[in-house]
């Protein structure tokens, strides 16, 4: 699989996380189980279809989710791809995080006719470079023009995410003067999970991401915040259905 890749521009850093490309071919079916993470992942598909735990999509948005998805395709995969921050999704979409936890969505849904004038315009234009010029573009024209969210839930998203999602969330709500349960109730709403689940997601998260770059299993647990290593096993378990051994990628 071919994938070009550019790191957001830093006006859009707070609200993209990653920016990647794909053009993939393969002799026949292709399966793989994507994990959760604390993002929200937006899919421009250059005319394949993917399957998402059996249903069918062109362009698509997935929300948060705390559980694998599996995704299948018949061999030929074109398109590009956004990791964006839940508030930035927020901003984007218009709507709050919580319509789409745990739900995959056509794009054109959320977006109208122009996502895919946007499909068409990225599948033609010449090359990965000019691709994410444009992409960033329509990012940005969105994004960085909406009504901003609340400050303290922006403070409170950047906190949790410095802590490794360990930010205990009476101590978040205590420093913005807010009720615990309100906090709870407004953080869930816009970004699309409660503060404790979302912050086990992005500890979950991290875990995965060191545990694919070599991390040694033995330290990663506690590293990563977690009390023990059945602790560490327990969450690969709930999220990625498997032990943290077989998330590794082979040697």
């Amino acid at each position: 699989m071919d994938i070009a890749r550019r790191t957001p521009h830093p006006a859009l850093a707070p609200h993209i996380r990653t920016l990647a490309g794909w053009h993939e071919r393969a002799d026949g079916p292709v399966v793989r189980d994507e994990l959760p993470g604390a993002r929200i992942v937006l899919v421009v598909s250059f005319g394949p279809s993917m399957d998402i735990d059996g249903r069918r999509f062109g362009s698509f948005v997935a929300g948060l989710h705390d559980t694998p998805a599996r995704t299948a395709h018949a061999g030929l995969g074109h398109g590009i791809q956004a990791y964006l921050s839940p508030l930035g999704a927020r901003r984007l979409f218009g709507l709050p995080m919580g319509e789409l936890t745990g739900a995959v969505v056509e794009l054109e849904d959320l977006m109208g006719p122009a996502a895919d004038e946007l499909a068409e315009r990225l599948a033609t234009a010449p090359g990965w470079a000019a691709r994410f010029d444009l992409f960033e573009r329509a990012l940005a024209a969105r994004v960085l023009e909406a009504p901003p969210v609340a400050p303290e839930l922006e403070w409170a998203w950047q906190r949790l995410l410095r802590s490794g999602g360990a930010a205990p969330v009476g101590v978040l709500a205590a420093e913005l003067g807010w009720s615990r349960r309100h906090f709870t109730t407004t953080f869930r709403e816009q970004l699309g999970m409660p503060p404790k689940a979302l912050g086990r997601i992005v500890r979950f998260e991290r875990a995965v991401e060191r545990l694919r770059a070599g991390a040694d299993l033995a330290e990663l647990a506690l590293d990563c915040g977690y009390y023990d290593q059945a602790h560490f096993n327990r969450d690969f378990r709930e999220f990625a259905g498997a032990t943290p051994t077989a998330v590794r990628p082979a040697a």
